[in-house]
């Protein structure tokens, strides 16, 4: 049986695409972050103080405003898309301040002013056993279960960018970095993504369906604190034949 620390550790982990909605998420339009119809809203983590995260403009845009106070946790969506419709996605971030000795990494350090997570479906059986045991408890502590995989687009303190990185806890998590290091602090960054490819480059197999986008900022395993804003979390699907 795992401690309840480390449980708590490996359930936070597993959930970058799950867990219960925090039923007081901020007021906002359901658009103000993709450009398709949805419901976001905050997600806690297993054991986590919670990242607050509001609406709010940033240098004349709307945006999402995140501030982490050694805390992690999400704001996510619901989506279904199939596999034979993902092409690109576009998303855009401006970042404060990188996080000293973060290092995403290091499972000890793994902090990320900026993120934006992808939970695609697949086939749960196929995985190790040990691996199914963790996602059964995930969902035992939140009550959902975690995606099969996640891809995430981060920006890194160190990693070069293009690195993956497998997370440290669970290889169902896989991060491409896609900004790194202080030069392009404090200006909006644009991301052009196609998502399918990505996934390949990730994981080395196609992905399943779609079944979640969330952004995260997080500053809990170095105690510090983060703010970051968000812009829209666009979808452009492939046109069905």
């Amino acid at each position: 049986m795992l401690p309840a620390a480390l449980a708590c550790c490996f359930a936070a982990a597993l959930l970058s695409g799950c867990a219960s909605p925090d039923r007081h998420a901020p007021p906002g339009p359901a658009d103000a972050l993709a450009a398709t119809p949805g419901e976001w809203h905050a997600v806690p983590l297993p054991g986590k103080a919670h990242t607050r995260y509001s609406w709010a403009h940033k240098e004349g845009r709307s945006a999402l405003l995140a501030q982490s106070a050694r805390s992690a946790s999400m704001f996510r969506r619901h989506v279904q898309v199939e596999p034979q419709a993902l092409r690109d996605v576009s998303f855009s971030w401006w970042v404060q301040d990188l996080i000293k000795d973060a290092n995403v990494a290091d499972a000890d350090h793994a902090d990320a002013p900026a993120r934006v997570l992808f939970g695609f479906a697949g086939d749960v059986a196929r995985l190790p056993m040990r691996t199914r045991v963790l996602f059964e408890l995930a969902e035992a502590l939140t009550g959902e279960k975690p995606p099969y995989a996640t891809l995430v687009y981060v920006w890194d303190a160190q990693a070069p960018v293009g690195s993956v990185i497998v997370n440290a806890r669970s290889d169902r998590i896989r991060k491409i970095v896609v900004d790194s290091g202080p030069g392009q602090l404090r200006r909006w960054r644009e991301h052009r993504r196609d998502l399918a490819a990505d996934f390949l480059l990730a994981f080395g197999e196609a992905p399943g369906a779609l079944t979640s986008i969330a952004v995260m900022t997080d500053s809990d395993n170095t105690r510090s604190n983060a703010t970051s804003w968000y812009g829209p979390v666009a979808l452009h699907p492939r046109a069905q034949p």
